[in-house]
C-alpha cells in the first residue's frame, strides 16, 4: 500500500508511534507543510529565531531520514492545498498524521477528510497519555491543574519507542528540493540549534551530566536561560523530543540517582503541558476568545502606541523592556519573565491579552498553541486560574529577580521615560 505521512509537531524518528504506524507501507511519502498562519492581532509571519530553529529541525530530520534511505518533502503551501495533489500524483492510498489539539489544525484536518478521497488516520504520539488512558470521562476534564495533576501523577510510566532502522522507500519521481538555510545564526546568549540530535544531547547533558534537574525548582525562574532552565521546551514544541522521552529521563534519574522536590517539579511542568493540551482540545475556538471558554467579561482596549512600546521594549518598566529585547533577539523568555511581561501588557496597559499571545507566537522558539494561549488566558483571568488572573507588581518582581539590574542592563532595558500618550478621536496616537 502506498502511504503518505504528514509530519507536524513531531520532527523526530525516535519515539514517534504515529510514524511507525506507516512503517509497513510498500511506499511511503513523508511531507511537512510550512506553517503560515493568517494575520492575527495585527501580526503576521514568524520571528527570525523561531524560523531558524524550525529550519534546523527540519534539516536534522532530513539528514536522519536520508541515512535510512528516505527523505522529507517540505512544502510551503497549506496542507489543504498540497496534500490532495500529492495523493493524486503519487496514487496514495492512505494518509496519516499525529493528532494536534489546535482549533485551526483541526479545521485543516476536517477539510482534508473531504478533499483527500482516501482515509486520513489520526494517531496519538505527542502527549504523555492517550485520551483513552485518561482517568476521567470525555468532556469531564478538571477545570484546574491541581485535580488534573493529582489524578495523573501516580500514573506516569512513559514507554519510549526505539527509532526505526529502516522505512519504506518514497515513491519514484518525488522532487526533494533542498531546504534553504536560515538567515540568522543562534544568538550567543542562547546557542540552541534545532533537531532531534541536539535535543537528545541537551536532555542527557542537563539531566545526567550537569544534574540540573536536581536544582530545577530553585533555578527554573532564572531570567537568563542557561543559568537554570532546562531549555528543553523548544525541542518539545517542535517535536524533536517527545514528552515521554523527557519524562522517562527524569524518572530514570529519580530511580538511579536522586529524587527530590526539584525532580518532581519538572514532572509537574510536563503535566502542565499535558493539561493545556487537553484543555485546548475541549476549549476549541474559545481558546482564542477574549473571555475564554467561560466568556468572562474583561475591560481592555487597544491603544496602538502602547502595544508597539511593549513589543519594542520601550516602556517605563526596565525589566519588561529587557525581557522583550531578549525575546526578539533569542526567541526565548523564562517562565517568570513571560508572566512579568504578560502582566504588564494586560494590567498596566489594559490591552487585550490576545495581542500579547500573538506576539509570543511570532517569536518563541517553543511556541505551542495550547501552552501559549492557555498560559496567557491563565494570567489574564479568563482561563484555568482559580484566582481569576495574576497581576504582578512590576517593582517587586524587578527587586526579587533582578536586584542588581544585571539582566536589565545586559538587555538594554533602561530607556528614557516615555510621556503619556495622546490620541485623537479615532484612538490613534498624536
Amino acid at each position: 500500500m502506498r502511504e503518505l505521512y504528514w509530519f507536524q509537531h513531531d520532527l523526530r524518528l525516535q519515539d514517534n508511534p504515529a510514524l511507525l504506524e506507516h512503517a509497513g507501507a510498500s511506499e511511503l511519502l513523508l511531507v511537512y507543510c510550512w506553517p503560515d498562519a493568517p494575520p492575527w492581532c495585527n501580526l503576521k509571519g514568524m520571528g527570525g529565531q523561531r524560523e531558524r530553529f524550525l529550519r534546523e529541525s527540519l534539516q536534522s530530520l532530513r539528514d536522519e531520514l536520508r541515512a535510512i534511505g528516505q527523505d522529507l518533502l517540505v512544502c510551503f503551501d497549506a496542507p489543504e492545498q498540497v496534500l490532495p495533489g500529492l495523493v493524486r500524483q503519487f496514487r496514495i492510498e492512505r494518509v496519516g498524521t499525529a493528532f494536534s489539539p489546535g482549533y485551526h489544525e483541526r479545521r485543516a484536518r476536517e477539510t482534508l477528510f473531504h478533499a483527500l478521497q482516501v482515509p486520513l488516520q489520526l494517531h496519538s504520539g505527542n502527549t504523555l497519555f492517550k485520551e483513552r488512558d485518561l482517568p476521567f470521562e470525555s468532556g469531564a476534564l478538571p477545570g484546574q491543574f491541581t485535580p488534573f495533576r493529582e489524578q495523573l501523577e501516580s500514573r506516569l510510566a512513559p514507554q519510549v519507542m526505539a527509532r526505526p532502522d529502516t522505512l519504506p522507500p518514497p515513491p519514484a519521481g518525488v522532487n526533494f528540493v533542498p531546504l534553504e538555510k536560515a538567515e540568522l545564526p543562534p544568538h550567543t546568549a542562547l546557542p540552541l540549534r534545532g533537531g532531534a540530535v541536539e535535543g537528545q544531547r541537551r536532555l542527557q547533558q542537563w539531566v545526567f551530566e550537569r544534574r540540573g534537574v536536581a536544582q530545577y525548582k530553585v533555578t527554573r525562574n532564572c531570567l537568563d536561560p542557561l543559568d537554570g532552565s532546562s531549555t528543553l521546551s523548544p525541542w518539545l514544541a517542535n517535536g524533536c523530543l517527545s514528552v515521554r522521552e523527557v519524562a522517562a529521563a527524569v524518572i530514570d534519574y529519580q530511580q538511579r540517582i536522586e529524587r527530590n522536590e526539584s525532580t518532581r517539579w519538572l514532572l509537574f511542568e510536563l503535566l502542565w503541558r499535558e493539561f493545556f493540551h487537553w484543555r485546548a482540545l475541549g476549549d476549541d475556538v474559545s481558546l482564542f476568545r477574549a473571555g475564554g471558554p467561560r466568556r468572562r467579561l474583561t475591560r481592555c482596549t487597544f491603544e496602538p502606541r502602547n502595544f508597539a512600546r511593549w513589543c519594542q521594549g520601550d516602556t517605563n518598566f526596565p525589566l519588561v523592556n529587557a525581557l522583550m529585547h531578549q525575546l526578539v533577539a533569542t526567541g526565548w523568555m523564562s517562565n517568570r519573565g513571560r508572566q512579568i511581561a504578560a502582566s504588564c501588557l494586560v494590567h498596566e496597559f489594559g490591552i487585550d491579552w490576545r495581542y500579547g499571545a500573538a506576539f509570543f507566537e511570532k517569536h518563541l522558539l517553543d511556541y505551542d498553541v495550547a501552552s501559549n494561549y492557555g498560559n496567557w488566558q491563565y494570567l489574564a483571568g479568563v482561563g484555568a486560574d482559580p484566582r481569576g488572573g495574576r497581576h504582578f507588581n512590576q517593582a517587586k518582581q524587578a527587586a526579587e529577580h533582578d536586584p542588581d539590574q544585571l539582566f536589565t542592563l545586559k538587555w538594554d532595558g533602561v530607556r528614557p521615560h516615555q510621556p503619556e500618550y495622546v490620541t485623537d478621536a479615532a484612538d490613534w496616537p498624536i
